[in-house]
């Protein structure tokens, strides 16, 4: 049987990740995937389909929101490859106890808030030029592998190479404990 992963979205949804194509043909021979739309789980309404209505409700209760439903739908053990906003709801989740064995964000910024780390193998991917990545300190405090990748910006697992790259990375841990 394969472990499961789950996939968690960024800020725009389902509607705006047919990118996520470039990491599920990798990662589904060796992973049970299911994909969450981070806006679904947070209940987020995507009337007004812009960044900065997004952005206001998941900071005012859709990552609270999509926390809470995330611990309700996932009761088993998983592995976790989050982008941006799903990072911190990823994140989030495990420290009110979901069952995390690997956790892999890519351009959670929104963790530089963060001042706990969960349980489990942590590995997390930033742009060299995201300029809201935390700090080297934050890093260091919390003891959390990371990756900072030269001359990237926030969204650049959006990009086909960067997703084949992590993907394999992900695939070449899958039985390291």
């Amino acid at each position: 049987m394969k472990p499961r992963l789950i996939v968690l979205s960024d800020i725009w949804g389902i509607e705006k990740s047919d990118w996520v194509v470039n990491y599920v043909k990798i990662l589904e021979t060796e992973f049970d995937i299911k994909y969450y739309d981070s806006c679904k789980l947070g209940k987020v309404s995507k009337n007004i389909y812009e960044e900065s209505s997004l952005h206001s409700q998941f900071l005012e209760r859709g990552i609270s929101t999509a926390t809470d439903r995330l611990l309700e739908l996932e009761k088993g053990k998983v592995t976790i490859l989050a982008f941006s906003i799903g990072g911190t709801i990823a994140w989030k989740a495990a420290l009110k106890g979901l069952d995390v064995n690997k956790f892999y964000a890519i351009s959670s910024t929104r963790l530089r808030y963060e001042t706990t780390k969960p349980e489990g193998c942590i590995k997390l991917f930033f742009g060299e030029y995201d300029d809201f990545k935390p700090e080297a300190n934050w890093f260091e405090q919390l003891r959390v592998d990371h990756e900072i990748s030269r001359g990237k910006k926030h969204q650049m697992y959006t990009d086909k190479n960067y997703a084949i790259k992590i993907s394999n990375e992900i695939k070449r841990r899958v039985n390291i404990q």
